[in-house]
């Protein structure tokens, strides 16, 4: 699992058959370094998000 650095934050990605993926909780521990859970919640029920997943 490679990592990368930004703003200070260290955010794990993970690369699986050929496709990358990042830590939504690494990023949402800028925000709420606490509880990220609750971030990453508020960011699933957006209208924005769930129109970017096509739900």
């Amino acid at each position: 699992m490679a990592k990368i650095i930004v703003r200070n934050q260290t955010i794990k990605t993970l690369t699986k058959d050929g496709v990358d993926y990042i830590c939504i909780t690494d990023i949402a521990r800028q925000k709420n370094p606490i509880e990220p859970k609750d971030v990453v919640k508020n960011w699933l029920r957006s209208k924005n998000t769930l129109e970017y997943l096509g739900l």
